[in-house]
Formats: structure tokens, sequence, C-alpha cells
């Protein structure tokens, strides 16, 4: 079989809260799954390595202001992973062509943790499709004096207690432990997410290529990230271009369910001011 013959969507759980159904754009015989809502400035957020499937409060806080488009990656939420899919070269490509099937030409580019990476990777291969970027809690670059804990070896609960400063809120995005059917799943979005972030976890080559970027860009930090060093934050908010490094009190690593409203007025202020 070659990379553009049809692959099936696949069923998946379904979260009890927040769950929406997607759309699906075939790319390269892939059916990606993504979620679109507003209208505006066409603004995508690239996701990190979980919480999928899911229209979350800060979209649609998002989609109130601009046309807002939430893709899912190969092996997460309702798009499959094919077996040609290994690394962020591909995703990158994919993204282009997803692009290019939806008719969206320039873009304000938001990223988070992983998607963070991978929305780094796409602004240097493709800056001129760029208005903006930000970068919330972005990981992938190298930190020698702290390169932080390896999440592929925490336990789950370790993790989950690593992503949330407000517990309160990681109440409500828990699945149901006995939900055998999404363990599985969230198992397979971290099998997906290794192949992309396993070895190295950095990409040396980025300091050098993000220079490319002419655009307007924004690195948004946790107050007390527990997961990966705020020195990450620092780190992209020094290496861009044309960058502003805000931190949004109260969050952890997952300010996008953590402080939703902050996050979301934070994103559209700089949106609009990009924009003009």
């Amino acid at each position: 079989m070659s990379y553009v013959d049809a692959i099936d969507k696949v069923a998946v759980p379904k979260p009890a809260r927040f769950y929406t159904s997607p759309q699906f754009a075939h790319v390269f015989g892939v059916p990606m799954a993504y979620r679109r809502q507003g209208n505006g400035e066409a603004v995508v957020l690239f996701h990190g390595a979980g919480f999928t499937r899911r229209w979350i409060p800060l979209y649609e806080m998002l989609a109130k202001s601009v046309d807002f488009i939430a893709p899912e990656a190969p092996g997460f939420g309702e798009t499959p992973l094919p077996k040609w899919f290994k690394n962020f070269d591909d995703l990158t490509i994919l993204y282009d062509q997803f692009f290019e099937t939806l008719g969206v030409d320039k873009i304000h580019l938001i990223g988070f943790s992983m998607g963070g990476w991978a929305a780094s990777e796409f602004a240097a291969f493709y800056p001129r499709r760029l208005k903006s970027l930000s970068l919330i809690t972005p990981v992938g670059l190298r930190l020698e004096d702290n390169p932080g804990v390896d999440i592929f070896q925490l336990s789950p609960v370790e993790l989950l207690d690593r992503l949330f400063k407000d517990k309160r809120v990681m109440q409500e995005f828990l699945i149901d432990p006995e939900d055998f059917e999404e363990g599985i799943h969230l198992y397979s979005e971290f099998s997906a997410a290794a192949r992309l972030m396993w070895a190295p976890r950095y990409n040396l080559a980025l300091e050098r290529r993000l220079q490319r970027l002419t655009c307007p860009t924004l690195v948004v930090g946790a107050e007390d990230d527990q997961l990966v060093p705020n020195a990450m934050s620092d780190r992209f908010a020094a290496v861009l271009p044309n960058s502003r490094l805000v931190r949004i009190p109260g969050t952890g690593h997952e300010p996008c369910l953590e402080r939703p409203r902050a996050l979301a007025d934070v994103l559209l202020s700089f949106i609009a001011e990009a924009a003009r």
C-alpha cells in the first residue's frame, strides 16, 4: 500500500464532558479530524499530547472573536495513525497540505506544549503562512542545565499531578479510571507522542531555523510549571524574533485548562495587534 491509500476513520471513546463531533479533511489519504467555529482572522491551535476530542472552554472563547480551527494530529483524537507517520517533518508537511485542503492561506498559529514544538517546526518551514505565532508552555529546545522530567517515565498519577497547579480544575478533565476504552485510547495517544518526542527530546536546529520568522511572536509561560521547566519558555522567548513573554498567574503546565479566560484575553489581544 502507498501512503496515499485510503485510511478508515477510527472509532474512539467520547469524553463525557466537552466532546463535540469533528469534521474531517482527507490529507494524503488520512482523514484528519478538526473542529472549526467562528468568523474573522484564521487562528489555528496545535494541541498537546492529551485532552483531545473536546471543544474546551478556551476554544469557545476564542471562536467568539476569530475563525478558530483545532485539528487533531495523526494518532490523536479521531485522526488515525498511518504507518508512514514517523516525525515532526511528516507532521509539518501534513499540516501544510491540511491548510491547502481547507483553502486557508495565512494564519495566526498557536501551539501548546508538544503542539508548541509542532508549531515551531511548521513556522520554521513555512514562515510566509504565518501572521503571528503563539507558543503556550512549549517544548522542543535543549536546556543543558535543566532538562526537566522524563514524561515517558512518569506514572499516570505523577503526570497528572505535574500537569496541573490548580487541582480543582484537574477534576473537570479527568477520565473515569474504570473506563477501559478510554485508557486504551490514552495509551495509543501517548504512543503517538513517543513517535514525535521519544529521542531526541529537542531539535538543535530549531534555534537557527526560527530566525526565519518575521511575524510577531508570543510565548505564554506558566507561573509554576512542574512538568517542563519555566526556563523553557524563557529560552523560546529569547530565541524567537519579535517576541514577548507573558506568564499566566495560577497556572502549571496547563494554562489552556486552568485559566482559559485569562489566556484567551492574552491571545486575542496579541492576535488583534498582529492583524493590524
